[in-house]
């Protein structure tokens, strides 16, 4: 594997003989030196320089590392800077997000712009103010709504592939509609959803493609070890590490045209709620995930997938969890599978709530056998996930019966499927107070 070929000019200065660098560095004042400490086109690489056409979006597509936030936050400073954007939008997949990685995060605005420049965050009002008078606001991609009516130049979305709700972006798209040329860039690594897939066929989409090796020369060397001992060549490391758009995997019982022809953003009535457990046998450091999924089911029998809370962690972490997402949407009960100490399973969960009630399931039949049948309410269109939950359905599109054992995601999903769906269905429950009629298992 070739790391980091392609030089900035800050890397090719390097490659210097000692004396010549030094001779290059010495002669500079020392505005000069703080210019050249905060100069962007120095140090980036050439990808990660703004193309020069008149595009519409900036697709920035790329693994983990790559210096997409960089990226990102450059080019707000950019325009910033040139007087040709002076309302902004900010929006991330939540709005911790936001404020972490595109706020403060190492490579976030409040990090790139000379001292004597720096921006002013308030993060009470989510604003940041420029220097030039400029205002940025950051936003939620779990709220499309407050999209709704300000009016945008310009706009950031990071990590664009892991929105909950794509309907964000189309209320950032009506609002970005002020200035002489609005534009959006957006930094995410990739997953086949099906915004990206479009943006992707746009002839006003310039699209930047990247791995992780290509920062190399900027990356810890036991963090490229690492990640090349452990993903390289698996379809993780092809979609995090050199950012692939992955094709559904043959013989996968889900694939993404049947998720994305399934998604709602809306809720009706639900009759039943579960919470389903699949909970992993150790918690150490190669653990597996422990899967955490809430299912419900309206008066139809159609069923909506509401919430992924899915955790790496110890018996008590996920049975906080759990807990705490069974009383946030005020399910009927928590659904466990019971193959691994189904005993510790319940009374785990009952040291944290001993009113939980709890159904324990063993999974006296295969894997593929329990999966079939709910794969094929999918594809009958009789489940439909609210919003996007990316890592499921990563999970779904890619695990073929037979290779390999199947994610705790995926196992969680198909208990709570199979109480509410396949196996016996109980009496409709009473709508719990304090729940919206048009959206019942979200409190109001």
């Amino acid at each position: 594997m070739e790391l980091g070929k392609e030089l900035s000019p800050a890397q090719r200065l390097a490659t210097l003989p000692t004396k010549d660098r030094e001779a290059v560095i010495g002669s500079l004042s020392s505005q000069e030196k703080v210019a050249l400490l905060y100069s962007w086109r120095t140090w980036a690489r050439p990808s990660q320089i703004a193309p020069e056409w008149n595009w519409r979006v900036w697709l920035l597509l790329a693994g983990r590392g790559f210096g997409k936030t960089r990226c990102g936050a450059e080019f707000i400073r950019q325009e910033v800077q040139g007087n040709r954007a002076g309302h902004i939008a900010l929006i991330a997949p939540t709005a911790a997000d936001a404020r972490d990685t595109m706020i403060e995060g190492e490579s976030g605005l409040l990090g790139i712009f000379p001292p004597n420049e720096r921006p002013v965050y308030e993060p009470s009002k989510r604003r940041i103010t420029f220097s030039n008078g400029a205002l940025a606001t950051t936003f939620s991609a779990d709220e499309p709504d407050r999209l709704r009516g300000p009016n945008h130049d310009l706009a950031w979305c990071d990590e664009l592939a892991a929105w909950r709700y794509p309907e964000a972006w189309d209320m950032l798209n009506f609002g970005l509609r002020i200035g002489k040329n609005p534009r959006v860039v957006a930094t995410t690594t990739p997953r086949p959803t099906l915004l990206i897939k479009n943006l992707i066929g746009r002839a006003d989409v310039h699209v930047t493609r990247g791995s992780t090796f290509d920062n190399a020369a900027n990356l810890a060397t036991a963090f490229l070890d690492e990640v090349t001992a452990r993903y390289e060549g698996t379809r993780l490391g092809r979609q995090e590490l050199h950012a692939e758009i992955l094709d559904d995997v043959e013989g996968a019982l889900w694939n993404r045209d049947m998720l994305d022809g399934n998604r709602v953003t809306e809720v009706p009535y639900l009759k039943r709620i579960v919470v389903a457990i699949d909970p992993a046998i150790s918690s150490n450091a190669d653990s597996a995930e422990t899967g955490i999924v809430a299912i419900g089911i309206d008066e139809r029998d159609q069923g909506y997938v509401l919430e992924d809370r899915s955790i790496k962690g110890t018996p008590d972490e996920w049975a906080r969890q759990a807990i705490a997402l069974y009383h946030t949407i005020k399910a009927d009960k928590i659904i466990a599978e019971s193959n691994q100490g189904g005993d510790m399973v319940k009374h785990t969960l009952a040291t944290v709530d001993k009113n939980v009630p709890i159904r324990l399931v063993h999974a006296s039949r295969g894997k593929r056998t329990r999966a079939e049948p709910v794969a094929a309410l999918y594809e009958q269109g009789k489940i439909h996930h609210v919003g996007a939950f990316n890592l499921l359905e990563d999970q779904l599109c890619s695990w073929v019966p037979g290779e390999g054992p199947s994610p705790d995601r995926l196992d969680a999903l198909v208990w709570g499927a199979t109480e509410l769906l396949v196996g016996t269905q109980m009496p409709p429950a009473v709508l719990p107070s304090g729940l919206s009629q048009s959206n019942p298992w979200a409190i109001t």
